[in-house]
């Protein structure tokens, strides 16, 4: 009965996957099935509003100047979640406990209360921004055109990326992370690659939004993944 169930329940996840259009996730980048690439960056925020005049022509002129030196696709995606204040209620309850002093202890029991009710109450909603920088063999416009419709006719082969093939498209991605990140570091955004555990836990919280609440991923090196 045991196996039956295991078996069952494996049988479904693999099925869920294969909804999936990600074959693969390495070395801090995404591999499709279709065989292109893609790179997540995560981006800080600027206040446009509180800027002079002058600074948010700047800005504009600086991000229109970036946008005519792409000579590919690049997509902004942000994320609004209700803000997981669960480990810094737990924080707060571990200084509350060490606490000597009555009445910082009370203080921060106090806090502890505001912070909970304000949550509940007001539905906070933190915003995380990311860039999607993707990699298309077709796109590559330094291949030749045989050579970039010979990649895409192959979809097969192309799934399954490994050695030179894998380290060659990851080159020319990297190259378009690097002018990405040059051009909207100069409108004054911070910006941070993801790496594969971060990928990872961000498509796993994406895809799994009410589990992820309760449950933490464990580290790369303890993940079981399924071939397919």
């Amino acid at each position: 009965m045991e196996n039956k169930q295991a078996a069952k329940k494996k049988k479904h996840a693999i099925s869920v996957q294969q909804h999936l259009l990600i074959a693969e996730i390495k070395q801090d980048t995404v591999i499709m099935k279709d065989g292109t690439l893609r790179a997540v960056l995560l981006a800080s925020s600027i206040n446009f509003a509180l800027k002079n005049e002058d600074e948010q022509n700047a800005i504009i002129s600086a991000y229109v100047g970036f946008l005519n030196s792409l000579d590919h696709p690049l997509q902004v995606i942000i994320q609004s979640r209700r803000l997981q204040i669960k480990p810094y209620l737990e924080r707060l309850i571990e200084q509350e406990r060490k606490q000597s002093n009555e009445l910082l202890r009370t203080q921060i029991a106090d806090y502890r209360s505001f912070i909970s009710e304000l949550v509940t109450l007001g539905e906070i909603m933190s915003k995380q921004f990311y860039v999607i920088v993707p990699y298309d063999p077709l796109s590559n416009k330094n291949k030749s055109f045989w050579s970039r419709l010979g990649e895409v006719l192959n979809p097969g082969g192309a799934v399954r990326l490994k050695g030179e093939r894998f380290l060659k498209r990851k080159h020319d991605l990297d190259a378009r992370v690097r002018q990405v990140e040059g051009g909207l570091t100069g409108i004054g955004l911070t910006l941070a690659r993801l790496d594969t555990q971060s990928l990872i836990e961000l498509f796993f919280s994406t895809y799994n939004t009410d589990i992820a609440l309760s449950e933490e991923l464990p580290p790369l090196n303890k993940l079981q993944t399924e071939e397919l």
